[in-house]
C-alpha cells in the first residue's frame, strides 16, 4: 500500500540553473548532490517539506527533447501557496521572469480560484496556487 509521494525525477540539460530555480526561487534544500552518478554530470536530491524532487542530468551522450505540454504523463507540477498575488509579487522580486501568460494575464482565475505558471528552466511548468481542492 502506497504511504506517500516520495519523489519526481525532473532531467535538465540546465542543471546549474534549474537548481538555482528551485532552491532560490522556490526554496528548496539540497540533501545530496553526486557528480559522475551512473554517466550523469549531477544526480541531486532536493527538499521541500516532505516533497523531493531528483534533478538529474541526461546520461552522456543522451540528448533530452524539449518539455511540451502535449507530451502524455505529467503536465505540470502543483503548489500550494498562502496567496497567489504575495507568492507572484515575491518571485517577481526575485528577477524571474518566465511566467506563462493566460488569456494576457500571468495571475489568473480558473473557477474562480487564482493561480499562475511559471517555466522552470529546464521546461517543467510549475503552478502556484492557493485554493486546496
Amino acid at each position: 500500500m502506497i504511504k506517500m509521494l516520495h519523489h519526481v525525477c525532473i532531467q535538465t540539460d540546465k542543471y546549474k540553473e534549474s537548481l538555482d530555480f528551485y532552491t532560490n526561487i522556490l526554496g528548496f534544500k539540497i540533501i545530496q548532490e553526486s557528480k559522475n552518478f551512473h554517466t550523469r554530470d549531477y544526480n541531486t536530491w532536493i527538499k521541500y517539506g516532505e516533497f523531493m524532487i531528483e534533478l538529474q542530468t541526461a546520461k552522456a551522450n543522451d540528448t533530452l527533447h524539449k518539455w511540451s505540454s502535449s507530451n502524455a504523463g505529467p503536465v505540470h507540477l502543483g503548489f500550494l501557496v498562502d496567496d497567489v498575488q504575495k507568492e507572484y509579487e515575491r518571485i517577481k522580486e526575485l528577477g524571474y521572469t518566465e511566467f506563462k501568460l493566460k488569456n494576457g494575464q500571468i495571475v489568473y482565475e480558473v473557477e474562480g480560484e487564482k493561480l499562475f505558471k511559471i517555466k522552470a528552466p529546464e521546461g517543467t511548468e510549475i503552478e502556484i496556487r492557493d485554493t486546496n481542492i
